[in-house]
């Protein structure tokens, strides 16, 4: 018998079909099918659902009727509380992690070269020339070095700026343009007042979350700059916000926490702020690394192999 896979939409069937039909075998059939759908007549082997950012709608799943669950997002907070028991839930591992670092270097350059304002007075048809404080120099507080921390590493290199790298714990790491010493999560009090840029690239786990508080941010020299590319409850929002407030500390945001940011939130306004709306991954080549993804599934099962990038249901 073949194996069924769910697609989320035409599109990526119009992509993957010339792909499974020229290179792994007939004995494969794929379908446009979404959770909420009516079932189709037999099991789904591989579902790959839309890019989403949170995971609720999984709770409708019927693991009679869906075997493994392929997200098209790196980050799965959240996805453990609804993903019935018996269905496998795969993550995005090697689609964003560059593209994501990409936006992060984007959110630096912005803020450190005054994109905002530079941007306003563009509108305004204002010739202004003010000084702003630039990458080359500055001290970056790397926290993170996964597979976005490491994208961001090697973007960061020729920039000139200083780089120090924080992971859960301390160690000696070669790798990377870096190299040298990763430090401890520990060790931040020591670290932040030293820091001139802060690059959030941390999953949200128990220990992260609220990790940004106020003590934090305290501790940070004034001016300086906070970068969120991982999760928004990583950053205690009401803390941040008085800190950008009170000019203490800038923040560029491409996560935050409620999300989508509401109407008439601070952080829409302060000065100091920049705010981008949670789009690390979505460029338009992510097509490029999410199909060989699930293609590379379809091989995994084809083979009778466990799929790859299990993070729930293991």
């Amino acid at each position: 018998m073949s194996i069924l896979i769910g697609l989320p939409d035409d599109d990526m069937l119009a992509r993957l079909a010339p792909e499974v039909e020229a290179k792994i075998s007939d004995d494969v059939e794929l379908a446009v099918w979404r959770v909420g759908d009516e079932p189709l007549d037999r099991r789904i082997d591989l579902l790959v659902i839309p890019y989403v950012t949170s995971y609720g709608f999984l709770a409708e799943l019927d693991p009679a009727h869906v075997s493994v669950v392929q997200s098209q997002s790196l980050g799965y907070d959240g996805a453990a509380d609804v993903v019935p028991d018996g269905v496998k839930f795969c993550n995005a591992v090697g689609v964003h992690e560059a593209p994501t670092a990409e936006l992060a270097l984007t959110l630096v350059l912005a803020s450190q070269r005054g994109w905002p304002e530079i941007g306003n007075n563009q509108a305004a048809e204002k010739w202004e020339r003010p000084v702003f404080p630039g990458l080359i120099g500055r001290h970056v507080l790397l926290i993170g070095v996964g597979g976005i921390g490491r994208e961001v590493e090697a973007r960061l290199s020729g920039f000139g700026a200083i780089l120090t790298r924080v992971a859960r714990t301390a160690r000696d790491d070669e790798r990377g343009p870096a190299h040298g010493p990763i430090h401890g999560i520990d060790e931040l009090p020591e670290l932040l007042p030293g820091a001139d840029i802060v690059i959030l690239a941390v999953p949200l786990s128990d220990e992260t979350r609220g990790l940004v508080d106020d003590a934090f941010l305290t501790l940070l020299p004034a001016g300086a700059l906070v970068v969120n590319v991982s999760r928004g409850p990583i950053v205690d929002t009401d803390a941040l916000v008085e800190h950008v407030r009170s000019g203490h500390v800038r923040s560029a945001l491409d996560v935050v926490d409620p999300e989508p940011l509401p109407a008439g939130h601070p952080l829409w306004s302060l000065p100091g702020s920049l705010i981008s709306p949670h789009l690390g991954g979505n460029v338009q080549s992510m097509k490029d690394r999410i199909d060989p993804l699930v293609l590379e599934q379809i091989g995994h099962l084809r083979a009778g192999r466990s799929p790859i990038n299990i993070v729930i249901g293991k």
